[in-house]
């Protein structure tokens, strides 16, 4: 078996890691012929707990890895203690984990997931992507959902807003190809000045060699994405499949069959054709932003 290199660091997060270890578990199971109901039987579980445990959507525990691997027949010392590993890293929690107070659930596996990434595709229809956010703007969007919270809340909530961005200035940063529609450059959340820096952080951040921004203006009439905003993320890893996340006022859902990124990856291509080139983008927004928000 060829084992996937999954050491901890700024590009791994536990989501990640449950993942790769679901993935090589299926693929010793597969190999052996063994079902998901024996699997699960070995456990003292059940099948559906071996088809979560596969596809990474829950915990490991090292004692259910070790069983599994006996049952599967690895018995080399090294492969077994490299999953072991895999599995006591698969557990650690993610930078994110201090949030947990402003964080919630549904939203911390996406986290896992984009800093994981090697592409990220959205459209956004309403705010300018959470990545290329200013402060500022954050900050009004933030109190948007939470008028009533307590400053510090805020605070946070704007913290852990900016701390995601880190994901953009480490060595190996996730290539970014963002397609906003105009709509969410003219909607002016937090008033004209923190629109004006808002605009200008997206000019800057267009002469960066990993983001790519596009924007969908008014005159491109009805399109592809009408339905509302997505993200579809991609890894550098041929185990994890792309995911397609589309987030709700009080959850997410997160898409992997096939005929479902193949319908999102089709309306994503459409989206990009009808935007405005990206080389454009820069000259779009310094006009909107001189227009809209002048200083």
């Amino acid at each position: 078996m060829t084992m996937v290199a999954a050491e901890g660091g700024p590009a791994t997060g536990p989501t990640v890691l449950r993942m790769l270890l679901g993935a090589q578990l299926r693929r010793l199971r597969e190999a052996k012929g063994v079902t998901r109901e024996g699997a699960g039987w070995e456990i003292r579980s059940s099948e559906s707990k071996i088809s979560r445990m596969e596809l990474g959507r829950v915990g490991f525990k090292e004692r259910d890895v070790a069983d599994l691997l006996t049952l599967y027949g690895v018995t080399d010392v090294q492969e077994r203690d490299a999953l072991l590993k895999l599995a006591r890293d698969a557990n650690s929690p993610g930078w994110w984990h201090r949030y947990g107070d402003v964080l919630p659930g549904w939203f911390q596996s996406y986290l896992g997931l984009e800093a994981a990434a090697a592409l990220i595709r959205s459209y956004e229809v309403q705010f300018v992507p959470g990545l290329l956010q200013t402060p500022e703007y954050a900050r009004s969007v933030v109190l948007l959902g939470h008028r009533g919270a307590a400053v510090e809340e805020v605070d946070r909530r704007v913290e852990l807003r900016i701390q995601r961005q880190q994901v953009l200035d480490r060595a190996d940063p996730p290539q970014l190809w963002a397609v906003i529609d105009e709509a969410a450059l003219r909607r002016p959340i937090g008033g004209p000045q923190v629109m004006h820096g808002q605009l200008t952080a997206l000019i800057e951040a267009t002469r960066s060699s990993h983001v790519r921004l596009q924007i969908i203006p008014f005159d491109a009439g009805g399109h592809a994405a009408a339905g509302g905003a997505f993200t579809i993320l991609r890894f550098g890893d041929d185990d994890l499949p792309d995911i397609v996340y589309i987030e709700q006022l009080t959850s997410a859902l997160y898409l992997d069959k096939r005929e479902d990124l193949d319908y999102y990856a089709a309306a994503m291509e459409r989206l990009c054709v009808e935007a405005t080139p990206p080389e454009q983008t820069p000259e779009v927004l310094t006009r909107l932003r001189d227009e809209l928000y002048p200083r």
